[in-house]
């Protein structure tokens, strides 16, 4: 086995890099994630995740995690409600829906993200993770990487993998190029206990997920099982929105009184979103990388997830494409197909690359028909074909 006897640094502990770990120890290889968050128990922030047929779910199964994944996921959090700016309904599928399909490939269970973390690093040997890891810099040592982090430790790794996010501060060690943004900014804000903060939106979502469409507009929701409710205001905007708009992102009240200026054809019945949210909304502008990008390849670094690859997330393809990342380039370092790591890698890199174009593709495409003046017929049309 290449890796026999090499050791590996993943840098990042979000779903692809865990995943990545699992499999690599299931091969008996030397692996460590290197982790910014302090400990186990930092607050994990984002929307629920949908596990997909042929990426996500693949993955899971290849790290033998099926069963666990089963136990955590939530049955029937992926339902879905499509409605106007007035909260009309125009579209439900939880009638029709099954809570469980699993081998379907149109079903996509979805997880929190808090639960299919704690599965990941439950799955792991212990110490696996170096927590408190917050990568500065790196340089070639010997045949391999001395990696530098901010609380100044330092540890060598023969083989180093970038797992740290669209913001991946390790890419630049292999490529100049850099996400080029979408024109679509989506402003997160979080209701806890949305059942007593947002009664009215809390008995319209009944525990799935909605899509609201207006001209050019729309807000995306889910549950949470926590009973907390995620939601992003989505819309078109200049890349430097945030910092050029006024707005103080911590004023519930100013925040509201943006939501009724900038969505007035939309009901009131949104406005519990905004008056009950916690604060700071988060402005979070959309990125994707050049669907032609390419590297030249090295024999001890490589990237996946949004490390690799960020992507607009109107596909819900962001935590599938670094998870089945995590899968192929798990098979590519154990396999004995390749006579080097370089061969190994550059196979990997260049499936990757396509796969992950197809799915930007796809995205782009998404979420101009998501944000376009005929957002609501375009969406329903495609959702009442599938």
């Amino acid at each position: 086995m290449l890796i026999e006897n090499k050791s590996i640094a993943i840098v990042g502990g979000g779903p692809g890099g865990l995943t990545l770990a699992r499999l690599l120890q299931l091969k008996n290889a030397n692996v460590k994630v290197y982790e910014r968050d302090l400990n186990k128990n930092a607050r994990v922030q984002g929307s629920p995740l949908d596990m997909h047929e042929g990426s996500g779910l693949d993955a899971i199964r290849g790290a033998d995690l099926l069963d666990e994944f089963k136990k955590n996921y939530r049955p029937g959090a992926d339902k879905m409600l499509i409605v106007n700016e007035s909260a009309e309904i125009l579209f439900n599928d939880h009638e029709t829906k099954p809570d469980e399909d699993f081998g379907n490939e149109h079903f996509r269970p979805e997880i929190d993200r808090g639960p299919l973390r704690n599965m990941l690093l439950d799955s792991l040997q212990l110490e696996t993770v170096v927590w408190d890891s917050h990568f500065i810099s790196m340089e070639t040592h010997n045949e391999g990487w001395m990696l530098h982090f901010k609380n100044g430790f330092s540890a060598y790794a023969d083989i180093v993998i970038a797992a740290d996010g669209a913001n991946s501060r390790i890419r630049p060690y292999l490529t100049d190029l850099k996400p080029v943004y979408s024109g679509i900014l989506m402003l997160e804000g979080n209701v806890y206990n949305a059942e007593k903060a947002a009664p009215h939106i809390k008995n319209l979502i009944k525990d799935g997920k909605i899509m609201a469409f207006g001209k050019n507009k729309n807000i995306l929701m889910g549950q949470k099982g926590s009973g907390d409710l995620g939601f992003y205001a989505s819309f078109r905007a200049d890349e430097n929105w945030a910092a050029e708009s006024g707005l103080d992102f911590s004023d519930q009240k100013q925040m509201s009184e943006w939501f009724k200026k900038e969505y007035p054809e939309w009901s009131s019945i949104w406005y519990e979103l905004f008056e009950n949210s916690s604060v700071p909304f988060i402005p979070r502008p959309i990125y994707f990388m050049p669907l032609d990008q390419t590297w030249d390849t090295k024999p001890n670094l490589t990237l996946l997830g949004d490390a690799a690859h960020v992507m607009p997330p109107f596909a819900g393809e962001g935590a599938n494409m670094a998870m089945l990342d995590a899968l192929e380039l798990s098979e590519c370092l154990t396999s004995d197909q390749f006579s080097t790591l370089q061969e190994a890698i550059a196979h990997y890199e260049k499936i990757m690359r396509k796969r992950a174009a197809e799915a930007t593709k796809e995205s782009l495409e998404n979420g101009d028909k998501m944000h376009s003046e005929t957002a609501l017929n375009d969406m329903l049309e495609f959702f009442t074909s599938h």
